[in-house]
């Protein structure tokens, strides 16, 4: 999320988000399913997981039976918070491990650091085998500063700005004036606002958070580098600052949290002309959030070349799960995760976008998306995917994006300059940086 891992508090948002949805739609409840053993099973092996991770592990059953007609799957369910939390307390105390573990990719960074995880390039597992197959970036998320591979990665969140067709078309401003440039990108926004009333985005913490993570340089986090000097007072902060004023002071965002209510509404009505987020979050928009709004979308790469992560999921062996089901844990984790039929099969059915590139030249990447107008837009993503890099993680980084959210606030209620918030940030967190 120095280790190579997925590290940006909500450019982490990938799953953050999808993490958010599955905490609404899911019971409050935790939950356990028993599949059914068939006469004299001899093992037990479990899962655990949150909402439609769960769902993929289920829909994953004939073929492990399959695999292994004498062992039985045990596939827990937990909220998303829950489940973390969950996952947090058994590698720390060894009590109430599964034998296989989903995480959400911020996860894997913080866990990578605690040695609580299997290194999956020793045996019986050989993970290092299969790099090629994966994406970049997705791999490189689960390396450990020890060069320890602790999870493997099997869905992504390529980022993407969604837009809406018709709402820029009212304006008379064309999709590549909106992606040539960050600075093109708000100006076009205050033209979409004037010719249309639509706001150019829901809120401009959405820019902010992918510019702090853009251009970083070998050995760069978001907030950190790997001798835990701090980063936050830098041009690329300040340009991240800078763009996000800008957007506001034009009265260029709607001012609303994502996953909201005015949030959700913002897209029904056509207040909303661009999102930037994962690229699930098309499937979410067609599900749920906005399905009136079908056909009058369209998607693009980011603004001004960026490239960013928005989540993903992955599958860890805790170190001290039982010895005797290592091996059918692997053989779960390369079901799930380097299967292509299994992995074609949760793109198709929950939008879990494949981290598995054997799956990338598939007939389905080159079909027409109808929330999209029939755009071919897989193909996109795929390819943005594999420019995006893997961001180092720092155990400081969950409190370094709070305090950068909180000045970036002031900053945008006129509280304080730029400069003078930045200073502020790299006082506060260089006093936590070693802790």
């Amino acid at each position: 999320m120095s280790a190579n891992n997925d590290e940006g508090g909500r450019i982490r948002q990938g799953l953050t988000r999808r993490g958010m949805l599955a905490a609404m739609t899911a019971p409050a409840w935790s939950g356990v399913l028993v599949v059914p053993a068939l006469a004299q099973t001899r093992e037990v092996l479990t899962i655990a997981a949150f909402p439609l991770m769960d769902e993929i592990a289920k829909a994953a059953i004939p073929a492990w039976q399959a695999m292994h007609p004498d062992v039985e799957l045990r596939i827990l369910m937990r909220q998303y918070t829950d489940h973390h939390t969950a996952m947090t307390t058994a590698l720390s105390t060894a009590v109430g491990l599964p034998d296989v573990m989903a995480l959400e990719s911020s996860f894997v960074g913080r866990f990578a650091q605690g040695g609580g995880l299997d290194d999956l390039r020793q045996p019986p597992f050989g993970i290092e085998a299969f790099r090629s197959r994966l994406v970049p970036y997705a791999y490189d998320q689960a390396v450990a500063r020890s060069g320890a591979v602790v999870a493997v990665p099997a869905d992504i969140g390529p980022g993407t700005m969604l837009y809406r067709k018709d709402i820029i078309e009212r304006a008379d401003v064309a999709p590549e004036e909106l992606t040539r440039s960050w600075d093109n990108y708000v100006a076009t926004g205050e033209r979409i606002k004037s010719r249309t009333g639509a706001y150019l985005i829901a809120n401009v913490q959405e820019i902010k958070d992918i510019l702090i993570a853009d251009g970083l340089k070998p050995g760069e986090g978001i907030y950190f580098d790997t001798e835990s000097r701090v980063l936050v007072n830098s041009p690329r902060f300040e340009r991240a600052f800078e763009v996000a004023l800008r957007a506001r002071q034009k009265g260029l965002d709607a001012k609303v949290p994502a996953w909201s209510n005015d949030w959700g509404a913002g897209f029904k009505q056509g207040r909303l002309a661009t999102e930037l987020s994962g690229a699930w979050l098309v499937g979410q928009l067609n599900a749920f959030i906005a399905p009136e709004t079908k056909g009058l979308w369209r998607a693009s790469s980011l603004p001004g070349g960026s490239h960013a992560p928005y989540g993903g999921t992955f599958y860890a062996i805790a170190r001290k799960s039982a010895a005797s089901r290592k091996r059918l844990a692997w053989d779960f984790i390369q079901l799930m995760s380097l299967n292509p039929q299994r992995q074609l099969q949760a793109f198709k059915s929950y939008d879990a976008f494949p981290a598995l590139r054997d799956v990338h030249d598939d007939p389905f990447f080159s079909e027409p998306v109808d929330f999209l107008g029939g755009q071919r837009a897989r193909l996109l993503w795929r390819d943005d995917a594999l420019r995006i890099t893997a961001l180092p993680v720092h155990k400081q980084a969950k409190f370094a994006e709070e305090v950068v959210q909180t000045e970036l606030d002031q900053v945008l209620r006129g509280k304080k300059t730029i400069k003078a918030a930045l200073a502020d940030a790299e006082q506060l967190l260089q006093r936590r940086a070693k802790r």
